[in-house]
Formats: structure tokens, C-alpha cells, sequence
């Protein structure tokens, strides 16, 4: 047996397994690290987790094992699990496998602590062509937030599928990834990096984010600062009901430290909803 779990499964033939084989290399999971009658391990040099795939009443049965707690949490927003508990998913066609891999191979190169493994890597390759006088200086600092910014909105683009967190536009050049506790005030790389301290947004929306004049509250819900109250905001694209497409248990504390940061910047009094 080579999968993650203990369960009979039906023998799959040579078809079913290249076909397996073919969709995790076409959807993130490029590694096959076993292939037998009764299943698929695939895995993937861009992340860590590994996808354990196997047929059952002709359908997939799709087993994740992940560094990330979130991993199969996130999944769960849009793909069933399947009877044999929170840790499998089942997919009962080609096309919905090939969906939930590439979700899963995009959820894993974001989520912690992928986005900080990666960052790191490419700071040394960097590093390591410059001479040994930049160590510790302003070419160096440089470095290191340019490679930050450019991995931090990769995981971005990745965890929120290449669309806005509100408005779901999904053309990536008037995306960006924007902080909620901002990169200069986080206190390790680990919080620059999380995808959970911010969110991505059309450039409207992330200027406004930005400047602590919209924020979000513990329902997803925008919310605005007094100084914006009873001024148009349709011109900037404000309209009233817009919210976050979903909301991670992990983006909160980010978000409070946000909408303190927006009332203490502009006013005592608490934000108005739209």
C-alpha cells in the first residue's frame, strides 16, 4: 500500500496511472515518487506537499500531506471531501483532479512557511554574486526587500487564484499585493512573507488599503474611515456591500492591528460600514 491512508482500493491499470501521472505533472505535481496498482504518490521540487491519489468507485480519492495546517482547510472552500474524512478529497472526473491539484500546488507555494523557504533561497543565490563587501549594507537591504516584495505577491497571486480578494478582476497587471501590517513594521521575514498579513487587490482598492482608509471587518465587510463618510466614493470604486471573497481565521490578527492603525491614524471614533 503506498498511500498516506489505511482503506482497500481498487487496482488501477497502466491507463488509469499514466493518466494520474500525467495531471499531477500538467497541475504542480511534476515528481511521481510511486506508482502502483493501487495508487499515486506525486510530489513536486516546487513545494513540499505530496498528493496521494488512488480510484474508488470510479472516483478519484485525492490525499494531501502538507507542512501546512491550512492546506486542506483551504481546499475544503471549494472542493467535497469525500467520505473517508477531512484529509481526502474526491474528484469524479479528469478534469475536476486536474482542478484540485493545480489549487493544491498553488496553495502550497503560498501558504507558510513555503513563501519564507523560497525568499531565503533566492536571497542566497543573489547574495552570493555580489562581493563580500555589500554584507550588511544598503545594497544588501535592497536586495532582500525586492526579492521579498516579488515572493510575497507571487504567494499572493497563488493563494487568492490571480484575482482581486474583493472585487475577483483577475487581470494581474492592476493587481497588488498589499500589507496589512506593513513590510517596514514586521518584526521577522516570516511575517513579511505570510499571505495571511494582507491581501490582493485591484490598485484602487490597495492605495486606499494602503493608507489605512478602508480596512476590513471580522465579517469580511469594507469598511471605511470616518474621514471618507458622506464623500463619493463610486469614482473610486467603492460601492456599498463590498467584501472580502473569503477570510482565513489566520488573517484576523493582521486585520485588527489594520483597523486600529486606520482609527488611530484618522480618527478616535470607530469606521463607519458602507
Amino acid at each position: 500500500m503506498i498511500g498516506f491512508w489505511q482503506t482497500s482500493v481498487s487496482a488501477q491499470n497502466p491507463l488509469q496511472l499514466a493518466l494520474i501521472e500525467k495531471c499531477g505533472n500538467d497541475n504542480g505535481f511534476e515528481y511521481v515518487l510511486a506508482s502502483a496498482a493501487d495508487g499515486v504518490i506525486l510530489a513536486s521540487a516546487c513545494h513540499s506537499s505530496r498528493a496521494s491519489v488512488s480510484i474508488e468507485n470510479d472516483a478519484y480519492q485525492v490525499h494531501f500531506q502538507s507542512a501546512s495546517t491550512t492546506l486542506r482547510a483551504e481546499l475544503g472552500r471549494s472542493f467535497p471531501h469525500s467520505g473517508g474524512g477531512a484529509d481526502k478529497f474526491t474528484a469524479r472526473s479528469e478534469a475536476a483532479l486536474a482542478a484540485l491539484l493545480r489549487r493544491a500546488a498553488s496553495l502550497a507555494r503560498s501558504l507558510p512557511s513555503q513563501a519564507a523557504t523560497d525568499y531565503q533561497q533566492a536571497v542566497a543565490m543573489e547574495l552570493s554574486t555580489l562581493s563580500a563587501g555589500n554584507a550588511g549594507t544598503e545594497v544588501e537591504r535592497l536586495v532582500r526587500q525586492r526579492i521579498g516584495q516579488n515572493k510575497f505577491r507571487d504567494a499572493m497571486l497563488d493563494y487568492w487564484g490571480g484575482a482581486c480578494a474583493v472585487t475577483g478582476i483577475a487581470i494581474p497587471e492592476v493587481l497588488r499585493a498589499s500589507h496589512a501590517k506593513p513590510w517596514a513594521e514586521c518584526e521577522a521575514d516570516a511575517e513579511r512573507l505570510d499571505v495571511f498579513n494582507g491581501f490582493l487587490l485591484s490598485a484602487n482598492l490597495d492605495a486606499l488599503f494602503d493608507r489605512f482608509l478602508i480596512s476590513f471587518d471580522e465579517q469580511r465587510v469594507l469598511v471605511i474611515a470616518p474621514a471618507l463618510v458622506g464623500l463619493n466614493l463610486l469614482p473610486l470604486g467603492i460601492a456599498p456591500g463590498m467584501k472580502l471573497r473569503w477570510v482565513n481565521a489566520l488573517h484576523q490578527p493582521y486585520l485588527a492591528l489594520h483597523r486600529a492603525r486606520l482609527q488611530q491614524r484618522l480618527s478616535p471614533v470607530a469606521s463607519n460600514l458602507i
